[in-house]
């Protein structure tokens, strides 16, 4: 397959093994993230000299993860990239770069590419061990808040299957209702995401969990092992007016699903102010700096 196309499920049996092969940390290398977003961005996929190549369409411009495979085998890729390009659709964009992917690019293309990074963008990784005994000083607060949860005895964690994934699709139902989901075009992307994320489920391999308070599902959580070292979390979704409702499905997801990975990558803040504060609160051990290239 030499010509992008749209990214398909039958497709994970030759990408996986090329993901695998440089076990990268960025969400934007993660199989199942882009096809829970394929409808919404446009996302489209091709092997490219033994490379997974991938690209999705963004105001009317074409951005490409840098492509995955072996190094001499990257640039070829990358040519093959030019070759295919559509003009009309702005310069060549590529996303999710390592400064070592800089180095090579420059190297092969000198001064053709100026370089960036959008903290924005950032993904937050972080020990496995520590999400889940939350041990330490600087988590404290989140001790606190489970605490406060487990007040109400009446809880409990459960693995999402066939016979509870209708009640986690009713909490979302519920939380896009209180926050308006429907009004806010960043908001209905993403419950089309999480839908995606229901509907391919099993499908995918997605692990997720769930967290019971008085019978009733008021959080859950959903995600899947990127690489042997990395267990990317997509979605959780917790009742925010339930006090400890995130902190719970936090712990409890990573108790149950994560333990054989070295870390958990919880994806970007998007630049929401609140979403950081969140994520930096948990004290990551990488802030992981992606770049951008764009053709001259």
């Amino acid at each position: 397959m030499d010509r992008f196309k749209p990214i398909e499920l039958e497709d994970r049996r030759w990408v996986d093994p090329l993901l695998q092969t440089e076990k990268r940390f960025g969400c934007e290398y993660s199989f199942g993230c882009n096809y829970i977003w394929r409808k919404i961005y446009q996302i489209q996929i091709a092997q490219l000299c033994g490379c997974f190549a991938l690209r999705n369409t963004v105001d009317d411009h074409y951005e490409y993860n840098y492509p995955v495979g072996k190094p001499g085998n990257r640039l070829q890729a990358v040519k093959a990239i030019f070759q295919q390009h559509d003009s009309k659709m702005g310069p060549p964009i590529f996303r999710g770069m390592s400064k070592e992917h800089i180095d090579e690019l420059e190297t092969a293309y000198p001064g053709q590419f100026s370089f960036s990074s959008n903290r924005d963008e950032a993904d937050y990784i972080y020990l496995s061990e520590r999400l889940i005994s939350l041990s330490g000083k600087k988590l404290q607060s989140k001790r606190n808040h489970i605490r406060r949860f487990c007040d109400n005895p009446d809880w409990c964690y459960e693995d999402i299957t066939k016979d509870n994934i209708d009640e986690c699709r009713e909490m979302n139902r519920k939380w896009c209702e209180i926050h308006g989901c429907f009004s806010d075009d960043g908001l209905k992307a993403e419950s089309c995401a999480v839908n995606e994320a229901f509907q391919h489920f099993f499908d995918l391999d997605f692990k997720g969990g769930l967290i019971r308070q008085n019978g009733i599902v008021i959080a859950f959580s959903i995600g899947e092992a990127q690489n042997d070292k990395l267990f990317t979390v997509h979605i959780e979704k917790a009742m925010s007016d339930i006090q400890g409702a995130y902190a719970i499905i936090n712990r409890e997801f990573a108790k149950h699903n994560c333990a054989q990975y070295q870390y958990i990558n919880r994806e970007e803040d998007m630049g929401d102010a609140g979403m950081r504060k969140a994520k930096l609160s948990y004290q990551p051990e990488i802030v992981l700096e992606k770049y951008t290239a764009i053709q001259r």
